[in-house]
């Protein structure tokens, strides 16, 4: 979970502070380490769950401020694209996908380690109440998609 926090706080730094030339927090630092390509997915053994979360704040406000500060047609280069240049507005919605897209990811964790389903604390709020039903679901839902392997 806090890998994907990281790799938020690197999205963060990279699309709205690199991208547009823009300098960036120290907390970016982190990320351009000797720890290799993926060291953004992971929480090593010198981190606190406070500081990563707190680096994630630090670039909220950053890319608050990009957004604040540059037009949404501003353009910027992308270099792990291939050098492709984006607009702000581009920019903004490539981070908001992708951050949904690992909220979904935490999500399907979250679920996995605290056995809830759904959007309200401590309460199934899914059609199907009855965990039988719910098993019974779960394997069919398994057997159409095991036809297609």
């Amino acid at each position: 979970m806090l890998g994907l926090v990281k790799h938020s706080t690197a999205t963060h730094f990279g699309y709205f502070g690199e991208v547009f030339g823009r300098s960036s927090s120290p907390a970016a630092e982190r990320f351009t380490s000797d720890a290799g390509p993926a060291a953004e997915f992971w929480a090593t053994a010198e981190e606190s769950r406070q500081e990563i979360v707190d680096n994630y704040r630090t670039a909220w406000d950053f890319a608050d401020a990009t957004i604040i500060e540059l037009p949404l047609d501003s353009v910027g280069n992308v270099w792990w694209w291939g050098d492709a240049r984006v607009t702000l507005h581009h920019a903004m919605v490539h981070v908001i996908v992708d951050t949904q897209r690992h909220a979904g990811h935490a999500d399907i964790l979250r679920e996995l380690i605290d056995g809830t389903t759904g959007m309200l604390r401590g309460a199934n709020n899914l059609h199907i109440h009855d965990p039988a039903e719910q098993d019974r679901f779960r394997e069919q839902v398994e057997a159409a998609a095991a036809q297609f392997r």
